[in-house]
């Protein structure tokens, strides 16, 4: 993902020598921010700021550029200290140990992940990881490889990460279901209907979104899947994003309702 921000080195690495540098830093078309760092007159303009401060875009902020789900909150800008200087804006972020050198002006995922586990919830960071694992294709162990040592401070939070989740409130309703022992199946494949969010026995809870719901062709495909999930035997609850972040005790209650008598635990017909 290009930002428009560059270090001398990577300058170097796309085949520009010192002399082409200042030719275009000259004519305008690079802007010297600081030293060893120069932006296109169209950058990002926090990634601008944040090296033009002293550090670079890291944490939370970071992790909203790369595209990652990051639940609402820390709405402010998320820099770090790089190993030669202190970033003049606040907040700076803080990680574990030395800060890692500054190889682009926003950080990458698995360092920006490190830092956010001090400004994040657990539960947040957890969802926020499960993103960036689905996005990345990658397994948790090759998450905290990437993150290097630092990962064992985060190793509690990886463990209980899961790559084939595919939002923010899949992930929440996972965590929180099972922090009360639900036993909760992620992504499981139901014949007929295709895999869903979750599944407590015979219970399917789809974690809807406005992005990903809202179409013609989805809002005909949910209730198609509805309707032969029902046929078949299953029960399905669709809980929306602000029942999970705004309204959970809501959504409990009901899930309660369909668990306590174990009406959930009724197979399907064959």
């Amino acid at each position: 993902m290009d930002f428009g921000v560059y270090s001398t080195k990577e300058l170097h690495r796309y085949g520009m020598n010192a002399w082409q540098i200042r030719r275009e830093t000259q004519t305008g078309s690079l802007v010297g921010l600081r030293h060893g760092w120069y932006a296109t007159p169209t950058a990002d303009p926090e990634v601008v700021a944040a090296v033009r401060a002293g550090g670079v875009l890291g944490c939370v902020t970071a992790l909203r550029k790369h595209g990652l789900w990051v639940a609402p909150g820390s709405s402010h800008v998320h820099t770090r200290s790089t190993r030669h200087g202190e970033p003049t804006t606040r907040p700076k972020c803080k990680g574990f140990g030395s800060p890692p050198p500054a190889l682009t002006a926003v950080d990458q995922i698995p360092t920006a992940l490190l830092y956010a586990a001090r400004c994040l919830s657990p539960e947040h960071w957890i969802a926020t990881c499960d993103s960036a694992l689905n996005t990345e294709k990658l397994t948790v162990a090759q998450m905290a490889s990437d993150m290097g040592p630092s990962a064992r401070r985060v190793a509690a939070l990886l463990e209980k990460c899961d790559p084939a989740s595919q939002s923010g409130t899949e992930s929440i309703t996972r965590l929180r279901l099972r922090a009360l022992g639900f036993a909760v199946v992620v992504q499981p494949p139901i014949p007929g209907v295709g895999r869903v969010d979750l599944g407590v026995g015979r219970l399917l809870l789809e974690c809807d979104s406005i992005r990903h719901h809202t179409s013609l062709e989805n809002y005909r495909n949910d209730r198609r899947r509805d309707r032969r999930a029902l046929v078949d035997g299953w029960l399905t609850m669709r809980i929306t994003y602000d029942d999970v972040l705004y309204g959970w005790d809501g959504v409990l209650a009901d899930i309660r309702a369909i668990t306590r008598p174990d009406r959930h635990r009724k197979l399907p017909r064959p």
